[in-house]
């Protein structure tokens, strides 16, 4: 099985870019990568919307999913596009990412869940872009695109002052590019630049009341 039509979408995005087929296999994971922002609607949801289960059963079911899909992979029962040769024998990005958002919805204040999970989905594929061109830019715009969006979700929905949601917001973006930059073996990138700058926050707000 196969959840593809064997590259003909990602190829024919790639020539609309004025590239070719790598360029859209590439655009194609990055826009993914995004999408998957749309798992904080969680916070949106009405109780018990899952046949009158918990809401918090629907991220561990959404990552049960995963799971089940990474390993119909990994046996060599299904086929799953975008991803990279390094991932053919080891979990994908996707899952590790999905794992990182089940267990910040789970664990992490609200606000911090927001600021991680949503400055992982959108940094991530900023930061490979601008480190593949090189030049000055990395890791200055992640950093600064990251920080930006941590400071939205934590002044929003945090109950802190401004300063402090704009410190928490410099620490969790200088935190999370610095984890993202190293080519880890069995570590992705996305799990590790969303839980970390998450457990470092959420400490700070145990350890100091009304931080949040």
């Amino acid at each position: 099985m196969r959840l593809h039509r064997g590259g003909r979408f990602r190829a024919w995005l790639g020539r609309r870019l004025g590239g070719d087929a790598a360029l859209g296999d590439r655009t194609w994971r990055r826009i993914l990568h995004v999408l998957a922002a749309g798992a904080l609607l969680y916070y949106l949801l009405p109780p018990r919307v899952l046949f009158g289960l918990p809401n918090e059963a629907i991220p561990l079911l959404a990552l049960a999913a995963v799971a089940a899909l990474e390993a119909l992979r990994l046996t060599g029962r299904l086929e799953v596009p975008v991803l990279r040769s390094y991932e053919r024998g080891r979990p994908a990005s996707y899952a590790y990412f999905g794992l990182a958002i089940v267990l910040s919805v789970l664990l992490f204040p609200e606000p911090i869940a927001v600021a991680v999970v949503l400055g992982t989905a959108i940094v991530d594929p900023i930061a490979g872009e601008v480190r593949g061109r090189g030049g000055a830019l990395y890791p200055w715009v992640p950093f600064g695109t990251y920080a930006v969006l941590a400071f939205a979700a934590l002044a929003s929905l945090g109950g802190g002052t401004i300063p402090v949601a704009a410190g928490l917001a410099l620490l969790s973006a200088g935190i999370a590019i610095a984890v993202e930059a190293p080519s880890w073996a069995y570590l992705d990138d996305d799990l590790a630049m969303t839980l970390v700058p998450g457990v470092v926050l959420t400490l700070l707000a145990l350890a100091v009341p009304g931080l949040l």
